[in-house]
């Protein structure tokens, strides 16, 4: 796939990966459009994105989505990437929250995909690429909620493509590692509270203009999955795979030790 002359729709476009995406996907050729809550920041961005538009909305207000997806008109790509990480233990963690991290992480992408995905199929052509976690892959503690909401995106876009390749749609699923985004600042705690900082994981993760460029290389390729990260963190979601208990072992001894 090339990407010259594709019209590309982001969410979560304002900062880290997506805005990462937006300029590397202006950078190929393509139209972007760029969605975030802060329209500020979505306007910094769309001025490095030659003929780039913004629509900035709340993935999770579902009954605005329709007039949003209308807005933004036909696409060829639709960048599911916005979303909320967690750092919270379970015992400790609110039910609402849950709730949350799965509007934010699952149910806003799929209904977002199911207003734009009939029009490719109408014209026999697209790509979604929904943004996932290597969290997606394999457990990690203190993101109970958010492994549950990026499983359910793996797993859903595994059998939409499956459904759909037949009509000449393209599902791409991204499970990146640690990236050196405001991921883990943005987080929320057990209360739904903001975590308002950072952790060394994070800030040591890769670059996102690296994670961009690897995406698009893989779309390009025809990747239906693309993984990722360090070493350690792709070697982890292949263990899943290969020797499950060792990897079950592995993330338990890293978990937080509460005396309860």
């Amino acid at each position: 796939m090339t990407f010259a002359g594709k019209t590309v729709w982001i969410t979560g476009a304002s900062s880290g990966i997506g805005a990462a995406l937006a300029r590397a996907f202006a950078g190929s050729g393509a139209t972007v459009i760029l969605s975030g809550r802060r329209a500020g920041a979505l306007a910094e961005v769309a001025a490095e994105c030659p003929g780039a538009r913004t629509l900035a909305f709340d993935t999770t207000d579902l009954a605005a989505l329709p007039r949003i997806a209308a807005d933004a008109g036909p696409v060829d790509i639709l960048v599911n990437n916005a979303g909320i990480s967690q750092r919270s233990l379970g015992l400790d963690t609110g039910f609402d929250v849950y709730r949350m991290l799965m509007e934010v992480d699952f149910f806003a992408p799929l209904r977002l995909t199911q207003l734009v995905l009939p029009g490719m199929v109408a014209r026999r052509s697209g790509a979604l690429i929904n943004i996932a976690s290597i969290a997606g892959k394999i457990g990690v503690p203190l993101r109970t909620g958010y492994c549950a909401a990026k499983h359910a995106l793996v797993g859903w876009s595994d059998a939409l493509r499956a459904e759909t390749a037949q009509y000449g749609i393209a599902v791409h699923v991204v499970c990146p590692g640690a990236v050196r985004t405001n991921v883990a600042v943005n987080a929320v705690e057990g209360d739904g509270a903001t975590r308002g900082r950072s952790d060394a994981t994070i800030d040591a993760g890769l670059d996102p203009a690296e994670v961009a460029a690897t995406i698009l290389a893989g779309v390009a390729a025809g990747r239906r999955e693309i993984v990722i990260g360090s070493d350690v963190e792709v070697g982890a979601a292949a263990l899943r795979g290969s020797d499950p208990e060792q990897l079950f072992d592995r993330i338990a001894a890293s978990a937080p030790q509460v005396a309860r």
